[in-house]
């Protein structure tokens, strides 16, 4: 009598496994893309310090920049987060995988295409931006179809749906810059990339879940989320954003005073002084302390514009809301979508904290880099400091979205 043996365990396939949820693959892209694209950013600064030779460029370096860390690297996360939590929020059909496959391949080749056309081979642009922008005109069609499903009944999936529309415009005036069109649509495109789709996105989600995430593990916690709030942001938004395409950002306080009223209030209102534990709550509150302060700033600089016709502020502000906010808030949500979506506890290890403390470090620096009388060293340390602490946070991320869940579930 023999004793049949187990089956062998079929080996791992890491395409599928990246492709199992939205989510794995899109997050993937913007893990690995915050290390490749500051890489490139870091040696053309130090080019740039150097006076060293840099390999053809398609565009200046300061608006590929933008360009790269908005929509090559910001961009993919908010994807692998709507895929995921769009058909949820409306109660309806998860998006198929040929769908964010297509997104995936899309985002990825068209990125680095983009990067590659800032590296020595300046006529991959046109082709790189036009592939991000099938990508973006793929998850645009998944998405509003079923907003339109829903009845347009959910304003945060209206807002962000908005959002993701002007960030299509903005890869289209990107690539019509390509194609020859005028300089001032590259412009455009990466404020569109800030004001237009990244700020509603983030205030967005916010708006949505930070009350949700409190209430789940603070007694007594009162929910704010109005609607009212969510509508003044995007019209302060839009008026920051119509004042500075138009040349009047010395008018820019208009839009950008009550909007640092508006963001502090709504900071208050959800009540940080009670989000002192647990850890991944508490990151969420000092990520968006940085909102306020960021328009702050936008604020003294077009004040400052105002009365002197000059401001020495130069890009803080932006770097403030960029590093400050984008990227703390991205280290905080994203651990807790990916411990959440892989099995593991819903917790700050020790990875995850120094990620988000040096990234709390790396807006500091970069801010105060303006008051530098020689910035161009400050503004390559903050970019040193940004590949130090966010490499393991890359790699730990890595390597779980190419790996089952730890509790054997599907996604």
């Amino acid at each position: 009598m023999t004793i049949p043996s187990s089956a062998p365990s079929r080996p791992l396939d890491p395409l599928a496994m990246l492709l199992a949820a939205p989510h794995r693959a899109m997050f993937l892209i913007g893990a690995l893309a915050l290390l490749a694209n500051m890489s490139w950013w870091t040696w053309a600064l130090l080019a740039s310090w150097h006076a060293w030779p840099f390999a053809a460029q398609a565009m200046p370096s300061a608006w590929a920049h933008g360009f790269l860390m908005q929509y090559a690297t910001l961009s993919p996360f908010v994807f692998g987060f709507l895929l995921t939590v769009f058909p949820r929020w409306l109660n309806l059909v998860e998006v198929p995988r040929r769908t964010y496959a297509a997104v995936f391949a899309s985002i990825l080749g068209g990125g680095l295409l983009v990067l590659a056309a800032q590296s020595g081979l300046p006529a991959m642009l046109p082709i790189g931006l036009a592939a991000m922008l099938v990508g973006w005109t793929v998850a645009l069609q998944a998405l509003g179809r079923r907003l339109a499903q829903n009845r347009a009944r959910d304003v945060w999936a209206v807002s962000c749906g908005a959002a993701l529309l002007l960030g299509a415009v903005g890869v289209a005036l990107a690539l019509a810059f390509a194609c020859g069109a005028s300089p001032r649509l590259m412009q455009a495109a990466n404020a569109l990339g800030t004001f237009g789709l990244l700020l509603p996105v983030y205030f967005t989600v916010a708006h949505r879940m930070v009350p949700f995430f409190s209430n789940n593990v603070i007694p007594g916690y009162r929910v704010v989320r109005p609607a009212w709030s969510l509508l003044a942001m995007w019209v302060l938004v839009l008026g920051h954003l119509a004042l500075d395409l138009t040349g009047l950002a010395s008018w820019r306080w208009l839009a950008d005073l009550p909007l640092t009223g508006l963001l502090l209030w709504q900071w208050l209102a959800w009540q940080p002084w009670k989000a002192s534990r647990p850890g991944l709550l508490t990151v969420l509150y000092v990520a968006l302390a940085w909102l306020p302060l960021s328009f702050a700033l936008f604020s003294a600089d077009s004040l400052s514009l105002a009365w002197h016709g000059t401001s020495s502020w130069a890009r803080a502000p932006l770097h403030a809301l960029a590093i400050g906010f984008f990227a703390s808030m991205l280290v905080a949500m994203v651990t807790r979508v990916t411990h959440g979506h892989s099995g593991r506890p819903l917790a700050m290890g020790t990875i995850p904290w120094i990620a988000f403390i040096g990234m709390q470090l790396t807006a500091i620096v970069r801010v105060l880099a303006n008051t530098a009388r020689q910035p161009w060293p400050v503004y390559t340390l903050a970019a040193l400091l940004w590949l130090l602490v966010l490499a393991p946070w890359v790699v730990r991320s890595a390597w779980i979205y190419l790996t089952p869940r730890r509790d054997g579930k599907p996604g």
